[in-house]
């Protein structure tokens, strides 16, 4: 985890999902995931819009996707699921925390990928599932 003194990143923070939610409110950690189907130990979130509308768009749900402005209550790390395994260093500026992220805003215009980008990404992580390698360290 960073040092108070050693801030891994100043944000903006973004959080991508399909979960409705208001001003104020709190993500934790210990609620069923995203994209398995298990409690998180984590929340999850990043510093770059691309990153957080991936995350928007691939949430399991049929609600509307949604993009919120985030703000760390407390430590967090890069996460291990893209840093240096995915991207060398951590170019989508993604990171995690076992504290909560506080809803600050929403963002309420923002261009989705196209529905090719988003198709070929789903049809990957499809077949990664198949392969027994759609593993997220959490």
């Amino acid at each position: 985890m960073n040092d108070k003194k050693d801030v891994l990143d100043k944000g903006p923070f973004f959080h991508g999902t399909k979960a409705a939610l208001t001003i104020g409110d709190l993500l934790e950690p210990q609620h069923f995931s995203n994209y398995q189907d298990k409690k998180s130990n984590y929340i999850y979130f990043t510093a770059t819009l691309d990153a957080a509308k991936w995350g928007a768009e691939l949430a399991k749900s049929n609600s509307e996707e949604r993009i919120y402005i985030v703000e760390p209550l407390g430590d967090f790390e890069n996460d291990p699921n893209v840093t240096d395994k995915k991207f060398p260093g951590n170019p989508t500026r993604s990171y995690r925390s076992k504290s909560p992220l506080k809803i600050v805003s929403e963002l309420k215009s923002w261009e989705r990928h196209s529905d090719e980008e988003i198709n070929h990404m789903l049809s990957s992580l499809r077949k990664l599932r198949e392969q027994g390698k759609a593993i997220i360290y959490d």
